[in-house]
């Protein structure tokens, strides 16, 4: 009696189901995404700003000066005044006190000296004058006589103090790190109420002090947002692009 044979069939392997749909992908690449659109969103905000100032300081430098009084007075009517070229007659102003702005011009630290002009207008008495930069590698300041009242005439730009953040040091009496006009005018003892704009010097109020350099402007401003602002959409683009074809894998298994 002959043994019967059969040949053994092995078993088709299962094909492996597909997995599940990535929910902890999907989410964490969703707040990825929002924030690198988000991110170059700002950088376009931050062009249209950057525009605007650059256009801002073309048409405060081209412009004919004009008497500080009436532009202040319009604009405590509500009038728009920053960057409005004008000039003012600051009596004792070459001697007068003046409190330090920490600044950063052309790579090199310093402060910019401030100090306060009277006025009489109909609606403040005071206006604070940004006469320039002083490097910190000088340590001279030119010489404080509160009796001195030789008017200097200056010429500047009328200008918005700058906004702080949560990063901007708390001032002191020694250094300040924004220009405050209300603060500044209360420790230089300045005859209220203070203008609350200040007058960025173009012209010099003290020719005999070389160090002191009026920089109503920055030396240069960069305007590369249009460039970041592509970035973060790239990167956004990228990252749908990886994730998409990760899914796509996923779930064909």
């Amino acid at each position: 009696m002959t043994e019967s044979w059969e040949p053994q069939i092995e078993p088709r392997a299962a094909r492996p189901a597909a997995k599940g749909f990535p929910m902890g992908l999907t989410v964490a690449t969703a707040i990825a995404l929002a924030v690198l659109v988000g991110l170059g969103v700002w950088q376009l905000q931050r062009l249209k700003w950057k525009e605007a100032l650059l256009a801002n300081i073309a048409a405060a430098e081209a412009a004919p000066a004009r008497p500080i009084e009436p532009v202040l007075d319009a604009l405590a009517q509500g009038h728009e005044e920053d960057f409005v070229r004008v000039k003012a007659a600051c009596p004792g102003l070459a001697h007068a006190p003046a409190v330090e702005l920490y600044a950063l011009r052309g790579g090199e630290i310093g402060s910019r000296l401030v100090s306060a002009c009277p006025l009489i207008t109909a609606a403040y008495r005071t206006i604070l004058v940004d006469r320039g930069f002083v490097p910190d590698t000088v340590a001279a300041r030119p010489a404080v006589d509160r009796g001195a009242a030789a008017p200097v005439e200056v010429t500047g730009v009328l200008r918005k103090p700058e906004r702080g953040n949560f990063m901007t040091p708390a001032s002191t009496p020694r250094r300040w790190y924004l220009h405050d006009p209300r603060a500044m005018g209360a420790a230089l003892g300045a005859a209220q109420p203070v203008a609350p704009l200040v007058l960025m010097a173009e012209t010099t109020t003290n020719p005999e002090f070389k160090a002191l350099e009026p920089a109503p402007f920055p030396i240069d401003i960069p305007n590369r947002h249009l460039e970041y602002a592509l970035t973060w959409f790239g990167l956004a683009g990228a990252l749908a692009g990886v994730y998409g074809a990760a899914v796509f894998k996923r779930m064909r298994g």
